[in-house]
């Protein structure tokens, strides 16, 4: 018996999963008038579902970890784009 799960993930799943989460959560966002506070949840959420019915659906506890993953992966990647857009724009940069 294991005691922890067994979690198959490779390099697709950064490339496929995340930005499909983060993809459908800016949709969200815009088809729906959503306060900023529920959007991490969303993504959350959005990266459970996606692990757990697509990724990862013969393994429930690799799939919630992955799921996870997913969801603050892609806050995280759309929270530091944003910083570094903002960053840019501020600093005048033009070259």
């Amino acid at each position: 018996m294991e005691h922890f799960p067994v979690v198959h993930t490779n390099f697709w799943d950064a490339v496929i999963a995340v930005p499909a989460v983060l993809a459908a959560t800016q949709v969200i966002k815009l088809l729906f008038p959503i306060p900023r506070v529920f959007i991490p949840t969303i993504a959350t959420i959005l990266g459970l579902i996606f692990s757990l019915f697509i990724a990862h659906r013969f393994n429930f506890w690799g799939a919630v970890f992955m799921g996870f993953f997913y969801g603050n992966a892609a806050v995280g990647t759309y929270a530091s784009l944003q910083t570094a857009w903002k960053t840019y724009r501020a600093s005048g940069y033009t070259d």
